[in-house]
């Protein structure tokens, strides 16, 4: 009378076993150019992963044996990509749009603001497996203009109870400045945020709103201002509070073959550029304000992440946010952008960002060099989550 019950129990143990050696698969990177993300670069390099982590990363060959192998001659090894603005949910199409995501290199994703339900059931549904997809970390919205302090407070602990630890864009009027309402509410939400673990970013897109946060001790902005210039005094007064930035500097870049293949510009929702852009200026100078002030925040010495605020095609998304930003910075800034400094804002540095012996097996192989050309960042072949083969794109 046992036996079904045991042979149950055994078929069980069977898939938790099988399900634990493939999450658990050992890989060997061979003949990669391995750019670490710490400034060091190695030609002809190897990366081992052992139980979903980077075990060694050298100038030689690895030892292969008991390893799945791959070959990347004439690839290159990257951090694993990262955005820590972009628009996520659950829905019917999860399951291509999260894939679509691995497909163009992003292994971790910060969601740019909620809801926190459908954030949550996208991560639980990647985690337990039932889709792949990128490492969400979900976020909540919470509104400053409109609630009172006390229900501020009371929306900070429910976000705080369900799990999630980041407050999502948070906007502040932008001119002439935020209200003496959303700075009192601000005030509270930096408080009771505090108390409970949970982490406050502010969609600030003028200087006024963006200085105005950082004196009220906000530690994370997911803009670049888009509405006049950053005085670099405030520039490096944003860097002396700590601050931590993301770019999404495409924010008012045109947008071009995404939505539609007539070579008009339009804006990321898909309608017409620039009168489409959101609280702008006009006459799409949004652009080259967002452009300066992110070179004067990282000379401050702003820590810089990347973010694209978007939501459609992750490689559309990716190339334009690049196109953006080589505009202002170097090819090795991007990799220190997209990495490290994209990790110092997730705070998951000890984790994240570079190709080093203790991080997470996320590696990102892309056929040439990103060093040459943003363009390269574009060619995946292999994406690599928590040592797993998340995405092989090679022919």
């Amino acid at each position: 009378m046992n036996r079904p019950t045991t042979l149950g129990a055994l078929l069980c143990a069977a898939c938790l076993t099988y399900a634990t050696q493939s999450h658990a698969q050992d890989v060997v990177i061979n003949d990669a150019r391995v750019i670490v993300g710490n400034g060091t670069f190695i030609e002809h390099g190897s990366i081992v992963i052992r139980g979903g982590k980077i075990a060694s990363v050298g100038a030689a060959p690895a030892n292969a044996a008991g390893l799945t192998v791959i070959d990347a001659k004439g690839m290159s090894a990257l951090p694993g990509f990262i955005d820590g603005h972009r628009h996520v949910n659950t829905g019917p199409d999860e399951k291509k749009e999260m894939q679509a995501l691995l497909d163009a290199g992003y292994t971790t994703i910060l969601s740019g603001g909620g809801p926190a339900d459908g954030n949550l059931t996208l991560r639980d549904h990647i985690d337990k497996g039932t889709i792949r997809g990128p490492r969400i970390i979900p976020s909540a919205r919470l509104d400053l203009a409109e609630n009172t302090p006390e229900k501020v407070r009371a929306e900070t602990q429910a976000i705080a109870k369900q799990g999630v630890k980041w407050i999502g864009e948070i906007a502040l009027t932008p001119k002439p400045g935020p209200t003496a309402k959303e700075m009192e509410n601000l005030r509270v939400l930096l408080d009771e945020a505090k108390k409970v673990g949970v982490r406050v970013q502010i969609h600030a897109v003028s200087p006024q709103t963006m200085m105005a946060a950082v004196d009220a001790g906000v530690k994370y902005l997911v803009h670049t201002p888009h509405f006049g210039w950053l005085a670099f005094d405030d520039a490096k007064r944003e860097a002396a509070n700590g601050v931590k930035q993301l770019s999404t500097i495409g924010f008012g870049v045109p947008v071009f073959g995404v939505f539609a293949n007539d070579n008009n510009p339009r804006f990321r929702d898909g309608k017409p550029w620039p009168e489409s852009i959101l609280q702008g200026d006009g006459r799409g100078q949004e652009a080259g304000y967002k452009a300066v002030n992110a070179r004067s925040s990282w000379e401050a010495g702003v820590v810089y992440g990347y973010g694209t605020d978007t939501n459609y095609d992750p490689k559309a998304g990716l190339a334009h946010e690049l196109r953006s930003l080589n505009l202002m910075f170097s090819m090795q800034d991007i990799v220190k952008m997209m990495g490290p400094n994209t990790a110092s804002y997730l705070e998951m540095e000890s984790e994240l960002g570079t190709l080093e012996p203790g991080k997470l097996g996320d590696v990102v192989l892309v056929e040439g060099n990103p060093l040459d050309g943003y363009w390269n960042f574009l060619n995946t072949r292999v994406v690599l989550k928590g040592g797993v083969i998340a995405s092989d794109q090679r022919k």
